[in-house]
């Protein structure tokens, strides 16, 4: 928790200005049950109208001031709680895209963003808080105690014996209900990730009738959550009613001393109702205080846990003491070396129980275009990318013109390559703002050349306002087609040197297929992987591999793996007539 104050540094001014006008505040606040006490005790007896109206003027004016002190206070707290919570979720939002995806996988895209939204949030509540009551309420507390300790020592010890108590509580009940906030916001992840679960995957539960059973599942996920949130509820409830109970005892034991102290003439009535005043002002001000403690609580629980995603280092940054991270520079080679190899590489994820492959061995020449075909799980998208880092070997390695990918640097190696995933994503904005994510200083030119490409020509034109047609979020104002050729010409748009498309081409039809695949082959020094459950895909690749259940099961050309491998001739068959 401690180290996200850094984040309030820009804002020193407003965390000091905010907690000093709110000093200021209770310092006329403490001046009002003497002012009151003059008027019992001096004004009313002796008849004195002007005196009581120049009192009443006098805590119009304490009330004016303390009002205006109060706005000051408040705004200079929201300024700093507003920009302590952009600057932090900034930083998180940057640290996050430094992830690679065992980091993501570790950790789930659920926690993720509960920790953008929800724990920040709470943050900035606890942050506004603090600086508007941390200091008020006990300066108001002890002010008002050394106050009554002016008036009448005899009758301020109630309060000395009173405040202890009532700050054993509340520490009490914070050391309770800490641990428990972040069991609430575990549980809060949970719910999290299966409503976004449903909503990813409304249309599959829906064709299978699963509504009831995913609705019994989200039930006992918020049911949890509920218990989890009932019970630390009991324990915050607890606060109001202890301090209640021990500070109204201490107002009828002033009662009580006051008026027996009055009776004998030690005090006058007037001091006695101010001292009352002041035991009031401490109610109102630990009732204010145990709810900050509360809400300080789940701001340091949610606090830890943001804290703990800045605390994580990427899978990738991890290296050895003495390694040296090769730049772009060092990445060049010819058509004649071994460009990318597989050496003996094993995949195993984060948190699985088995390797998802095993012994990959084989070497791609600079040129060459690679088919990858196998079974569905059988490691085809995991083999493609551990080549641009977005998965380290565990075993063996992944060379890059004869350098570890894990020593390359990620953002040089990534330069150099134009991968398309089986999920087609575009982003919110135009056509152009997409494409030119393959290279931002891309012309006109280079943009319709990766759309004639990518076959997606038509596509823009057909669309209002061509390469500066809106896009729509996820891109839900194109088909499963359109979006496929948008993505794969968004990678060809910075002539990239390796080209990896994995299952891109799937909601293309054979034609396009086709056409895509054969304008493909004509870009000069290009190496491509394709991956693809189509046969008629890969057939005229140089090489195809072959995968089984994360196992290289064959590796040739087409007419090599119909005679040699029997799962390629399932696949192979399973598609086209035997001759």
């Amino acid at each position: 928790m401690k180290s996200l104050l850094k984040y309030l540094r820009n804002y020193r001014k407003e965390s000091i200005l905010a907690p000093l006008f709110k000093l200021l505040e209770a310092s006329f606040e403490l001046f009002v049950p003497i002012v009151i006490s003059k008027i019992i005790d001096v004004a009313i007896p002796s008849g004195n109208n002007s005196m009581i109206i120049k009192m009443g003027l006098v805590l119009g004016l304490l009330a004016l001031v303390g009002m205006v002190a109060a706005i000051t206070a408040q705004f200079f707290a929201a300024k700093a709680a507003v920009g302590f919570s952009a600057e932090l979720r900034s930083a998180v939002f940057a640290h996050i895209q430094t992830f690679d995806f065992t980091s993501i996988d570790k950790v789930g895209i659920s926690t993720l963003i509960t920790r953008m939204t929800s724990d920040i949030n709470q943050l900035q509540n606890g942050v506004n808080m603090v600086l508007r009551l941390f200091l008020r309420s006990p300066i108001v507390v002890f002010g008002a105690m050394i106050m009554a300790f002016t008036i009448d020592v005899k009758s301020a010890l109630i309060f000395a014996v009173a405040i202890p108590l009532l700050a054993v509580i509340v520490y009490g009940i914070m050391l309770i209900t800490m641990p428990l906030f972040k069991k609430v916001q575990g549980s809060l992840d949970k719910v999290l990730s299966h409503t976004r679960e449903n909503l990813t995957g409304v249309r599959v539960i829906r064709a299978f009738g699963l509504e009831e059973k995913e609705l019994g599942d989200f039930e006992a996920d918020n049911r949890i959550l509920s218990k989890s949130q009932t019970r630390v509820g009991r324990f915050s409830a607890l606060t109001n009613p202890l301090t209640y109970i021990i500070v109204n005892g201490a107002i009828i034991a002033l009662i009580y001393v006051g008026g027996v102290q009055v009776n004998i003439g030690s005090l006058t009535q007037g001091q006695v109702v101010a001292i009352i005043n002041y035991m009031s002002q401490i109610l109102v001000e630990l009732i204010k205080l145990a709810n900050l403690i509360v809400l300080m609580t789940k701001a340091a629980a949610c606090g830890d846990r943001v804290a703990d995603v800045l605390k994580m280092e990427n899978a990738s940054a991890i290296k050895e003491t003495g390694e040296k991270t090769v730049t772009g520079e060092s990445l060049k080679a010819n058509s004649l070396e071994d460009y990318i190899v597989f050496d003996h590489a094993s995949l195993t994820y984060e948190g699985a129980g088995a390797e998802t492959l095993t012994d990959i061995d084989f070497s791609v020449k600079k040129g060459q275009t690679i088919g990858i075909i196998g079974g569905t799980g059988s490691g085809k998208s995991s083999l493609v990318n551990m080549i641009p880092a977005l998965y380290y070997a565990t075993k063996g390695s992944v060379r890059f013109c004869g350098r570890d990918v894990k020593d390359i640097d990620a953002g040089e190696l990534r330069k150099k390559i134009g991968i398309v995933p089986q999920k087609a994503v575009l982003f919110k904005g135009t056509i152009r703002n997409n494409l030119l994510w393959g290279k931002p200083d891309a012309t006109d030119e280079d943009l319709w050349k990766a759309l004639d490409i990518a076959q997606a020509t038509e596509v823009v034109k057909g669309k209002e306002g061509g390469l500066d047609a809106p896009v729509e979020q996820n891109g839900r104002n194109f088909s499963g087609g359109q979006r496929q050729r948008l993505t794969i010409a968004r990678a060809l748009v910075g002539h990239p040197e390796i080209l990896i498309l994995d299952d891109s081409a799937s909601a293309l039809d054979y034609a396009t297929d086709a056409n895509l695949r054969k304008a493909i082959s004509e870009i000069k020094d290009t190496t491509v992987f394709i991956v693809s459950q189509r046969a008629s895909s890969i057939r005229n690749a140089d090489k195809i591999i072959v995968l089984d259940d994360g196992e290289i099961a064959g590796i040739g050309t087409n007419d090599e793996l119909l005679e040699s491998c029997e799962v390629y001739n399932e696949i192979y068959y399973s598609q086209y007539e035997r001759a």
